[in-house]
C-alpha cells in the first residue's frame, strides 16, 4: 500500500475543522463553492467525482484524491471507469508537459546568450 487514503480523509477533515474555527468566513464559502458547484444540475454526481478525481491527480492534491476516491465510491463509479477518466488525467498531463516545454524551449531562446 502506497499510502492509507481513509486514514488521509480523515486528518484532512480534522485538520478543516481546525482550520475553519480560525477562518470561519472563508470555510464557509469553500464549503458553498463544493455544495453549489453543480448549481444547474446538468452533470451526475457519477460523472463529477470522475472529473473531480482527474483533475485531482492533475493538480496533485493528494487530499482531493482522498474526498474524492470516497465520493465517487458512494457515487457508484466502477474501477472500469475510473481507469477511463484517469487514463485521460495521464494523456491531458502529459500533453500538458508537452505544451509548456515547447514554452520553455521558445524562452530558452528568447534569452539568447549576448
Amino acid at each position: 500500500m502506497i499510502k492509507d487514503w481513509i486514514e488521509q480523509l480523515k486528518k484532512n477533515r480534522a485538520a478543516g475543522a481546525v482550520f475553519a474555527k480560525a477562518s470561519p468566513k472563508l470555510m464557509e464559502g469553500f464549503v458553498a463553492l463544493n455544495t453549489n458547484q453543480n448549481g444547474n444540475g446538468a452533470l451526475d454526481a457519477r460523472t463529477r467525482e470522475l472529473i473531480a478525481l482527474a483533475v485531482a491527480v492533475t493538480t496533485r492534491c493528494e487530499g482531493c484524491i482522498a474526498s474524492h476516491a470516497s465520493a465517487a465510491r458512494q457515487a457508484g463509479v466502477t474501477e472500469a471507469e475510473l481507469a477511463d477518466a484517469l487514463g485521460t488525467a495521464m494523456a491531458l498531463n502529459a500533453g500538458a508537459a508537452y505544451v509548456y516545454s515547447v514554452r520553455a524551449f521558445e524562452a530558452f531562446q528568447q534569452f539568447e546568450a549576448k
